[in-house]
């Protein structure tokens, strides 16, 4: 299969871990005997330093004519520094998901044996963790109308949902549920907020369509509590935008390391494959950021945009046996830490070995 792949290495530690990532790509296509090529672009605070645009066009052209989107992370201390930032690198992602069609992120959370120790939670509680959280991309806080009145003393931040979007994301999270263990969390603050009754009213009359499914309505404060207190009680979780990017970065703790956790953004066009960490800039050029996160991004890209499955277990297999044997960077083995670039090098060499 011809595998045409736009890569996008962000900010801060971008370039290191999606080198690691487009390494186990290739090693991958040389065992399955797939074609690939890889196309690259600016975003974020790299492409603002060259284009003044945070997202340029050209970029969104190579993201549109790819059949899949690698993607490193986003941010810069000298725009995070400064709150009067007309233009910011964030400004990239939300670009890309919207002019993308980005409306759905799948952030998978499991567990690996081997770490039950790292985390912090008790071990009891986080062994066979694996839950699939669906975050709405498009919609709420984050693309409101915003902005500041009262001399700039007051500020607006407008949280809007239609019908529509939150239609779309639930049923896939529906048809994702129904898939695994039929058992489904909605996330929102239904006693507070209207758009989260809208999300609730919305997702009780199309649960109704589901036969089976185990439907749970949770808070998202108490969801906050409850991912900590007992995450192997959930499945699949859905949630709006916000509440699910905080959700998430919680649940990370789960795994012991914010490092290893992949995500896939999918909707009407190119999907794009991203760990959920930032752009980490104090470890930048310093080779010591953890590249799991990236690489299992790229298992799920050969899954959810190639359909190549058993590629994906095998990244995932290679991953599960590097942490296995403590070959990890400084944020998991603090004693006898690999670098970056050492850690995609075992990942390479345990598929070139399976043949």
């Amino acid at each position: 299969m011809k595998l045409n792949i736009a890569v996008l290495p962000g900010d801060g530690i971008g370039k290191e871990i999606i080198e690691q990532a487009k390494k186990v790509v290739v090693a991958i296509a040389d065992n399955f005997a797939h074609d690939v090529n890889f196309t690259h672009a600016i975003v974020g605070a790299t492409a603002i330093d060259k284009t003044g645009n945070p997202f340029p066009d050209e970029t969104f052209e190579i993201c549109k004519a790819s059949d899949a989107v690698l993607f490193g992370a986003i941010g810069d201390p000298k725009y995070d520094n400064d709150p009067k930032a007309k233009v910011r690198p964030e400004q990239g992602l939300l670009s890309m998901r919207k002019k993308l069609g980005l409306y759905a992120n799948l952030r998978p959370v499991t567990t690996f044996k081997s770490l039950l120790g790292k985390s912090p939670i008790r071990q009891d509680l986080v062994q066979n963790v694996d839950i699939l959280v669906i975050r709405e991309l498009t919609g709420g806080i984050y693309f409101g109308e915003k902005g500041r009145t009262d001399n700039g003393n007051t500020a607006f931040d407008t949280n809007t949902y239609t019908r529509e979007e939150i239609d779309r994301i639930v049923r896939l999270a529906c048809d994702y549920a129904m898939k695994r263990d039929k058992k489904l969390t909605v996330v929102d603050k239904a006693n507070v907020l209207e758009t989260s009754r809208l999300w609730r009213e919305t997702a009780q009359e199309i649960i109704k369509e589901y036969d089976g499914l185990e439907t749970e309505y949770m808070f998202v404060d108490n969801a906050a509590m409850q991912l900590i207190q007992g995450p192997g009680n959930f499945d699949v979780m859905v949630t709006e935008n916000m509440f699910g990017d905080i959700l998430t970065d919680e649940a990370s703790v789960i795994t012991g390391s914010l490092g290893l956790l992949p995500s896939a953004s999918i909707g009407s066009s190119t999907s794009v494959f991203e760990p959920i960490h930032g752009s980490y800039p104090q470890a930048a050029g310093k080779n010591i950021a953890n590249p799991l996160g990236t690489i299992l991004s790229a298992a799920m890209m050969f899954e959810y945009a190639f359909n190549l499955k058993d590629e994906a277990r095998l990244i995932e297999e290679a991953v599960e046996k590097s942490l296995e044997e403590n070959y990890s960077t400084e944020d998991i083995n603090r004693n006898n830490p690999r670098s970056t670039s050492e850690v995609g090098d075992w990942i390479v060499k345990f598929i070139q070995g399976i043949k």
